[in-house]
């Protein structure tokens, strides 16, 4: 559910929930909603970060990213399944602090399902009319049912960042990546040169 400053604030999932701002990376301003009592703050604490905020129902499941490369033909890396340690969710220090967080390549989930998984990224990709590069976090649940959470369009881009290490477990190491990034890029660029404007 999505919220503008001056709407009627209803949260239709119950509690727990999560209020994030709707265009912010790295989980600044994302709050876990435990009770009615902490809506309050939490969306003052995330309209702080953004005009539109977003109020989310708590997933269980299994939290997987996947790193998709492409302009017209995207192609999806394996899945890793990210593990929080010692944190109650997927949160900023989780993501930032050492041993904040394991990530599995790939996870311990069916072929199928991983295949399902990497189908989606890649269909979120292209709705979306992302080009490129992207990372898609979704959950699993109930088994094998792939729920996409959010597109990261600037994902985390240093050699030790997911987005490199997906790619890096599907046999791109990070100097291969570069280059076809760059690639997708000029070809970006060539094609857009055309247009008149």
């Amino acid at each position: 559910m999505a919220l503008r400053p001056g709407d009627r604030v209803e949260n239709p999932f119950g509690y727990p929930c999560f209020v994030k701002p709707a265009r912010l990376g790295s989980s600044v301003g994302i709050t876990k909603v435990h009770d009615e009592g902490e809506l309050g703050p939490a969306l003052e604490l995330a309209f702080r970060h953004d005009e539109k905020v977003l109020i989310e129902e708590l997933l269980d499941g299994i939290e997987v990213e996947v790193g998709v490369l492409g302009n017209f033909e995207p192609v999806a890396s394996l899945p890793g399944q990210i593990i929080p340690l010692g944190h109650e969710w997927y949160d900023y220090s989780s993501k930032y602090d050492e041993g904040g967080m394991d990530l599995v390549i790939p996870p311990e989930l069916p072929a199928d399902v991983i295949e399902q998984v990497q189908r989606v990224a890649v269909e979120a990709f292209r709705v979306t009319e992302c080009e490129g590069m992207a990372r898609v976090d979704c959950f699993v649940v109930d088994g094998n049912r792939v729920v996409v959470n959010e597109l990261n369009t600037i994902p985390g881009f240093t050699a030790t960042s997911v987005y490199a290490k997906l790619f890096e477990a599907s046999g791109v190491p990070y100097a291969e990546l570069l280059r076809r990034l760059i690639d997708l890029a000029l070809d970006r660029r060539q094609r857009r040169s055309k247009l008149q404007y």
